[in-house]
């Protein structure tokens, strides 16, 4: 005679409390990105349009501010295509995207993501043109660097295009025929799962250009630290009325792009943390994938109301000089 099995019971209590929790959390997450998103985009267009219509007022516009146009448009970019299909899928929407809508979002997002990148970096190295004492070596640039912002700009989305025209190649449906075991899921997309090794070639790849604009940043950084200590140490036998305005209006511009790069690099150290725990293993946790969506999504939220900081008041002088100008 056979011996009888006893199989354990699951409680249909406790089952019920386990979806409900679920659904609570996935509810509280979608509500951190549709906060997010909703407060980014707000305010990088109210930036952007700001800058138009002092443009269109009259206003002659700093170098800095057309690099901070394309700044705010791919941040733009990089919200709408991250945030909102992650919004919808913490609240259950997750099947709604076919395989080729999952590879165009997730190819925007990354170039978003790298014009970002790279005109933060073009911001801090600029400024430290700007700012660079008579006689030194960078003060030769001067004069030509304002001319080659917009090819710069432009050549950055140009190849920001090329760079990440390999990533959408991984990323697939979640509805897609694709073995399920072979499936890393993000959020509303997944991604196709090799071997430890490929994997890491392919995250030194994408990560490499990123790497070399950070390294740019901090150069440019401790940079202008050095020459705001110097112009700090040489200003205390200057009386306070013999400081020009300029002076004092680049010594805020070069504060704000400090602290506007600071923020990008506490961020994105985060966020390549979390990124190469994600390439290392193959099953990660929700909690870890939507703490990327989260991080990544935090710079692009947070950058335009640092840049506000130092715009307002001097963007205020000028539109109401253009309007008594106006009458």
């Amino acid at each position: 005679m056979k011996p009888i099995l006893h199989l354990p019971v699951q409680d249909p209590c406790a089952q019920t409390t386990r979806i409900n929790s679920m659904a609570a959390t996935n509810v509280a997450i979608g509500v951190i990105f549709l906060s997010q998103t909703v407060t980014g985009i707000l305010g990088n267009s109210y930036l952007l349009h700001y800058y138009l219509l002092l443009h269109f007022r009259g206003c002659r516009l700093r170098s800095t501010d057309y690099i901070q146009h394309h700044l705010l448009t791919a941040n733009i970019l990089s919200l709408l295509c991250n945030g909102v299909p992650q919004t919808m899928a913490a609240f259950g929407w997750k099947d709604i995207f076919w395989d080729i809508g999952c590879k165009l979002l997730s190819y925007l997002h990354r170039v978003g993501r790298t014009v970002s990148i790279s005109s933060t970096c073009f911001l801090s190295v600029f400024q430290v043109i700007t700012i660079s004492p008579m006689g030194s070596t960078w003060s030769k640039c001067k004069l030509k660097a304002p001319r080659y912002i917009g090819s710069s700009t432009y050549l950055t989305w140009i190849l920001s295009l090329l760079i990440n025209i390999v990533f959408p190649v991984h990323i697939t449906a979640k509805s897609s025929n694709t073995n399920i075991t072979s499936l890393k899921e993000f959020g509303y997309c997944s991604s196709i799962r090799h071997d430890k090794a490929s994997d890491i070639f392919y995250s030194v790849l994408l990560t490499s250009p990123d790497v070399c604009f950070v390294g740019l940043m901090l150069w440019s950084s401790s940079s202008m630290v050095f020459i705001l200590y110097r112009h700090k140490q040489r200003m205390k036998h200057i009386r306070r009325s013999n400081v020009s305005l300029r002076s004092s209006s680049e010594t805020r511009a070069t504060k704000t792009i400090l602290l506007l790069v600071s923020t990008f690099v506490c961020f994105y150290t985060v966020s390549c943390l979390i990124h190469t725990h994600l390439a290392l293993f193959y099953h990660p946790t929700w909690f870890m994938v939507y703490a990327a969506a989260i991080v990544s999504g935090c710079f692009p939220t947070v950058s335009p109301f640092l840049l506000m900081t130092h715009d307002s008041c001097e963007s205020s002088f000028c539109l109401q000089w253009a309007r008594n100008r106006k009458y």
